[in-house]
């Protein structure tokens, strides 16, 4: 009996299952983010992470556009483009950014001090910028590919809307709207890009490994943001305590 070949391409199902296996680094594991879960944030700690996490949020149809830039396929343009009009709204429907700035306003942040961009951390803006160049500079199959951390997303977004109003009582409830939106439409996105993905990147093994490689470099960038964004909350609780040994006794 031949043995089998190390190099052969996985099935579409086990292919699938390497991808959703990526899950188990997803920034959601990250401590700030298992601090926010648990409802040790403070105040600060939270509109700091919602002021730095916004750049993100307008980086997200930049990075779309890039893709559909580089796409010579009409129909995966024309399905595409509707995750442009998620975030940017259309007509009367509120899109992601103006939801992201309410949620701002619900943890106590003024639209300028989201939309200024005043509190975005170096970190957070080096992560993402490489994020939009990556979407720019490759082949839109791989940035499809690298778009799939939506797979682990709606987990997330669940947490927040389950454990926000008990951990963190003071966020007005408007301020969840982005996170319900985000529920189906990260469901809705992520069947388009895994079909894209699957498709594209079953030619061989090597290919499969190579879309490992690049969910990684998605997952990477988001750990970098979390990073950036716990060390920016560190400052703040670092001036909280000088602050303090300066008030007189």
């Amino acid at each position: 009996m031949n043995a089998p070949i190390l190099n052969t391409p996985w099935t579409r199902e086990e292919f699938e299952e390497k991808l959703r296996e990526k899950g188990k680094g997803y920034h959601i594991y990250h401590p700030f983010h298992v601090m926010m879960y648990e409802g040790k944030l403070t105040r600060e700690q939270l509109q700091c992470w919602v002021a730095n996490r916004f750049y993100y949020q307008i980086g997200i149809p930049q990075k779309d556009a890039a893709i559909m830039s580089n796409c010579p396929d009409k129909e995966i343009r024309k399905g595409w483009i509707q995750r442009i009009i998620d975030h940017d709204g259309e007509g009367d429907n509120v899109g992601g950014i103006e939801a992201w700035i309410k949620l701002g306003e619900a943890v106590g942040l003024s639209r300028e001090d989201v939309t200024s961009l005043k509190f975005v951390s170096p970190g957070v803006k080096f992560a993402v910028d490489a994020y939009i160049n990556f979407a720019r500079q490759r082949p839109w199959q791989e940035s499809v590919c690298s778009s799939l951390t939506e797979l682990f997303a709606p987990h997330i977004h669940q947490q927040r809307i389950s454990s926000w109003p008990s951990m963190y009582p003071w966020v007005k409830e408007e301020g969840l709207i982005y996170f319900k939106k985000r529920l189906t439409e990260a469901r809705r996105d992520v069947e388009q890009g895994l079909h894209v993905t699957l498709d594209y990147f079953s030619q061989s093994r090597e290919m499969q490994e190579k879309a490992l490689e690049i969910l990684q470099f998605k997952l990477d960038v988001l750990w970098v943001i979390a990073d950036s964004i716990m060390l920016a909350c560190t400052d703040i609780k670092v001036e909280q305590n000088v602050d303090y040994l300066r008030q007189p006794r």
